[in-house]
């Protein structure tokens, strides 16, 4: 079974709309595999978005990111990462197509509710950022 990492990201939580979000995935044959709530540091998200530390958004990325509890998440499923991907919807909510999670929950380019990888690769290295091996079940 092929894995992805979602976050719902703080905008999202602080909305409390975790479990419609989860519920788009499960109901869309997405197995939640593993799922924490967690606040991250400033050193996480530093470290996890570091692909874009030379992006002009970087520093507010950070600031959004660590301004609230995330949900990280494993998904699993056939062809999780670009279900997952099609699931959430174009970055920029305005965007997003109708039904998905970014045109439904999202505000903003920037706070658009989740994170999820962009490829195969990106998922494990992803997972396995937030994620214990014994923590996947």
């Amino acid at each position: 079974m092929e894995k992805t990492l979602s976050i719902i990201k703080p905008d999202a939580v602080k909305k409390s709309v975790i479990g419609k979000i989860v519920d788009r995935f499960e109901s869309n044959d997405l197995r939640v595999a593993a799922m924490k709530k967690v606040q991250l540091s400033e050193a996480d998200a530093k470290a996890f978005y570091a692909v874009h530390s030379e992006r002009p958004f970087f520093g507010e990325l950070v600031e959004f990111m660590i301004s609230g509890p995330v949900v990280i998440m494993v998904l699993e499923g056939d062809n999780a990462v670009a279900k997952n991907r099609d699931l959430m919807g174009a970055t920029n909510p305005k965007e997003a197509a109708a039904g998905t999670i970014r045109a439904d929950f999202a505000d903003s380019i920037d706070a658009n509710a989740v994170h999820g990888s962009d490829s195969h690769e990106n998922a494990k290295i992803e997972i396995d950022f937030f994620f214990a091996q014994r923590e996947i079940v």
